[in-house]
């Protein structure tokens, strides 16, 4: 790597190392109860002075949002909801795939014009583009208007890191590569008021070629289901009506604790708190057990909804993934969710244009989508990862190809969307209300059980959180229209 003369040497940061990262040993997590604090020095930086914050990507970089924004109000910043109000601009970044990077550093270029306004502003990328190696390279040398860089692993010292930037005018780099440990005592500013984030694990250890995330976020490891259920029963007597569980791959918690159960025992335990509505995810195919399905089948307040990446149809192509599945083995587990789990809906993830997919592998990813028949998938177009095994495949798929078959497959998948969603037509399912449309004041939105968004009319008095029974009178490819019964 080279660094710009005007940059502090690299001595001077705590950069990113991807082999530091891929490091995983049998050591006991530490559970910290008491690792995040704020210095007396510190502890009124935000007085008269606002932040704005960007999330993206996926559910726990909302939820890291979620800390970051309690952290800096309980240094009393104010938030506010344009960068141009802001003394602090913070960008909570996702490395999954090469748009979502692309997308960051354009925007880090665009903010560039508001330091020439407001010279003291600081400016911040964290999350997990900050915890690689390539993506800070290009930090130190192209965007020197960047003040602050953290990664996934020390949102706990954002006090002290905000301090140094912002109070000894230093350009501050840290980002740690390491397995990680549990922070319990991180403060929350939660942006809902009746659907939260529960974070019941970190980190992955299954390592699919071509996905960056065990590297940026880490080890496997879980929280105690005591302090899971404890955060829950905050959420319930605060008015929350429904939590969704949150780690990278739920169905490996508890295996590091040595929890008898693991996932399907924590699952049962919040059903039983009562809460209204439990969601989970992701859920790796691999490792779904039985004793998982059995759980969601009995309990009504868990949805019967079920967010199962499948990636690809052909079991070669899983192979070369690093899924450890096949893909009967996925239909397998497809048709015993199904059987088992009334009225149940699923989504999934599905890539294309793989290294060495063949015509004949992508049909059969088409076969599966026959078969499932999904409610909803999210499809990609291949986007290799620097540091992963699959970048240092020979990307010999043409761009071209890639894009036809991404076409023929959304086609498929958006039909069969609107073919489930053309079913619930006079039906009347429950929606958990989200609020009023801006544009009607009549028409109102949420979710049903099956996660399917509902627009819906009422002449009756309610408001968010409530839960109410709507008629279905039209169904669209993403939504449903319906009106209060």
């Amino acid at each position: 790597m080279c660094y710009n003369a005007n940059d502090m040497k690299k001595n001077d940061y705590k950069l990113p190392n991807l082999k530091d990262a891929q490091k995983r040993t049998k050591q006991q997590v530490k559970i910290e109860k008491e690792l995040f604090e704020v210095p007396v020095e510190v502890k009124n930086l935000g007085v008269d002075r606002k932040f704005y914050l960007r999330t993206y990507g996926c559910q726990a970089n909302e939820r890291d949002g979620e800390t970051i924004a309690g952290i800096l109000e309980q240094l009393h910043f104010t938030q506010v909801d344009t960068p141009e109000e802001a003394d602090f601009i913070l960008l909570n970044t996702c490395a999954v795939r090469k748009n979502a990077e692309d997308k960051v550093l354009g925007e880090l270029g665009s903010l560039k014009r508001l330091k020439q306004t407001n010279p003291d502003l600081i400016m911040g990328m964290c999350g997990c583009m900050a915890q690689g190696e390539e993506i800070v390279d290009i930090i130190l040398k192209k965007y020197p208007h960047v003040d602050l860089v953290f990664g996934t692993h020390n949102i706990h010292r954002l006090p002290k890191l905000l301090y140094q930037a912002m109070m000894n005018k230093e350009r501050t780099i840290e980002v740690f590569s390491q397995e990680g440990e549990v922070i319990e005592n991180l403060p929350v500013k939660r942006f809902g008021t009746h659907k939260a984030w529960v974070n019941i694990m970190y980190g992955c250890d299954k390592f699919c070629t071509y996905c960056i995330v065990p590297y940026t976020r880490g080890k496997e490891r879980s929280r105690t289901m005591e302090d899971v259920l404890a955060e829950i029963q905050t959420l319930i007597d605060e008015g929350f009506k429904e939590v969704t569980l949150l780690g990278q791959n739920v169905n490996s918690y508890g295996k590091d604790l040595g929890i008898d159960g693991g996932f399907a025992r924590l699952l049962e335990e919040v059903a039983k708190t009562g809460i209204q509505r439990i969601r989970f995810t992701t859920s790796h195919p691999w490792d779904f057990s039985d004793a998982m399905i059995d759980v969601i089948a009995a309990y009504d307040n868990i949805m019967p909804f079920i967010h199962l990446p499948v990636q690809s149809g052909d079991s070669d192509m899983l192979k070369i993934m690093g899924r450890r599945y096949t893909i009967e083995e996925y239909r397998t587990l497809f048709d015993k969710l199904a059987s088992k789990i009334k009225n149940v809906a699923f989504s999934t993830d599905i890539i294309v244009g793989f290294p060495n997919e063949t015509e004949e592998q992508f049909q059969r990813t088409l076969d599966i989508v026959e078969y499932c028949q999904f409610d909803n998938a999210f499809t990609f177009i291949y986007s290799p990862r620097e540091g992963t095994p699959a970048a240092k495949m020979q990307d010999n798929v043409p761009m071209e190809v890639k894009q036809d078959r991404l076409n023929r497959l959304m086609e498929r998948t958006n039909h069969y969307a609107r073919l489930k969603n053309e079913a619930w037509k006079g039906k009347t399912c429950k929606v958990l209300v989200d609020g009023p449309s801006k544009k009607n004041k009549d028409v109102y939105s949420g979710y049903t059980e099956q996660q399917k968004l509902v627009n819906f009319t009422t002449d009756q008095k309610i408001k968010a959180g409530d839960i109410v029974d709507v008629e279905i009178t039209d169904a669209k490819t993403w939504s449903l229209n319906g009106k209060q019964v």
